[in-house]
């Protein structure tokens, strides 16, 4: 028999606790809305995160007030430093309106924390250690009105209800697959592989990206799909990891943390980027890119972050746009439930996916095109050694990769840029 909580039930119900679910919750909450933010973890946790921050992710923070300042533990950055084709290039964030013009570096493990503590103090009822299974599912509508889940320790069965739920479960997403939201194969995939070193590198101002990432083991050298970076930590340690796509024949085939150790083992030995300095096990996590799950509404559910496949194409950035999609959901929500008549709060819930095709749409199309492109190592090679010799281009890619232009106002590249995403088919 199935144990109902006294307060389980609520205006929404967020499923997961990460940036993109706490995100979600803290702007609900701040906009008065009863929120269950429900976490199966426990705080602080660790997960697999290049831990660097652009300023759209900085952005994102801001508005959600947390402290982001040097004394509260948070290591700012001035750009990126691009190292390919025998070049290595230092380029400064971008001087824009819109975003500010540094990013920050800080741990996964107690990242995520801050943010779900901040949805808390904004009013969401947060529960941790609390396992969400199956959707409950209204026979008569097929809408979803609330989901069931093992609580604590004990896996005490409880059910939550609500007539709104946004799955912010990451790409695993247990709770879309389980309203029939399957992964789209056509759009691309990535994977994430880090670990930490104990470095006399750990204090950078700069994001460090290696456009070529080499396999060395063989008999012959290999250009492989992605891109490595070294992250300082400003701890005493450096995050290094790869990115890498699913566009290449070498993707299924290879063990990615070995050619992360191989990697590792081709940097300069004063580095420290060896196995004796290694601070934690290597750690893989996949990258759903480009919407790669559709619809991000439909009967009740709102897919945010990488549930719906949010994750930059051109960089495999997921944290600024878990954060976006959240803040957008919470307004769609928000606009909804003062709306008197079920009818008219689901036409004001169906603007949620048009939002986003809108917002991130033909950017992620360029992406996609992007994305098949690089999947070819020569061309990657010849991007690197003959792109990077042109400091002007570099700056326009930068804006590019990290999707960091003025909106209204901005530069010729801006307009180039901001041009091109809206031509560009919203698939």
């Amino acid at each position: 028999m199935t144990e109902p909580l006294s307060d389980n039930t609520a205006d929404v119900i967020v499923v997961g606790a990460g940036p993109a679910g706490s995100t979600t919750a803290y702007h609900l909450a701040r906009s008065g809305l009863d929120v269950l933010l429900l976490e199966k973890t426990e705080f602080p946790r660790e997960k697999v995160c290049g831990d660097g921050l652009t300023p759209r992710a900085t952005k994102q923070l801001v508005a959600m007030g947390i402290d982001i300042s040097e004394e509260a533990g948070w290591l700012r950055n001035k750009g990126l430093r691009i190292i390919g084709g025998g070049v290595r290039l230092q380029l400064d964030w971008p001087d824009l309106a819109s975003f500010p013009d540094y990013g920050l570096v800080r741990k996964r493990d107690d990242f995520d924390e801050q943010l779900a503590r901040q949805a808390q103090k904004a009013g969401a009822r947060l529960y941790e250690r609390c396992n969400v299974g199956a959707p409950i599912i209204d026979d008569r509508t097929g809408r979803i009105t609330g989901v069931k889940a093992k609580l604590g320790e004990e896996k005490r069965e409880v059910t939550f209800h609500a007539p709104l739920v946004v799955a912010a479960d990451g790409n695993s997403t247990r709770l879309s697959l389980a309203m029939g939201l399957h992964r789209r194969e056509d759009r691309p995939m990535g994977v994430a592989v880090r670990t930490y070193f104990t470095s006399p590198r750990h204090d950078d101002d700069y994001l460090e990206s290696w456009l070529e990432l080499w396999d060395r083991r063989g008999p012959q050298d290999r250009l492989l799909p992605g891109y490595g970076w070294i992250f300082g930590m400003g701890d005493g340690t450096s995050n290094v990891g790869l990115g890498v796509l699913n566009t290449s024949d070498s993707f299924k085939e290879l063990d990615w943390r070995e050619v992360l150790k191989a990697w590792c083992a081709s940097m300069p030995e004063e580095w420290g980027y060896t196995p004796e300095n290694m601070t934690g096990p290597i750690r893989g996590a996949a990258l759903p890119m480009a919407f790669n799950r559709q619809p991000h509404y439909t009967r009740g559910l709102l897919l945010v972050g990488d549930a719906g496949g949010l994750v930059n194409p051109f960089n495999g950035e997921g944290i600024a746009y878990a954060m976006e999609s959240g803040q957008i959901a919470a307004e769609v929500i928000v606009q909804a439930h003062a709306r008197s008549t079920p009818a008219q709060r689901e036409i004001a819930l169906q603007r949620y996916p048009r939002v986003l095709k809108d917002t991130y749409g033909g950017y992620y199309t360029l992406g996609r095109a992007f994305v098949k492109l690089i999947g070819n190592p020569k061309i990657m090679q010849i991007a690197a050694q003959r792109g990077l010799t042109h400091p002007m281009l570099m700056k326009f890619t930068l804006k590019l990769l990290a999707n960091l232009t003025d909106p209204t106002g901005g530069d010729a590249m801006d307009r180039i840029i901001n041009g091109l995403s809206k031509v560009a088919p919203k698939a």
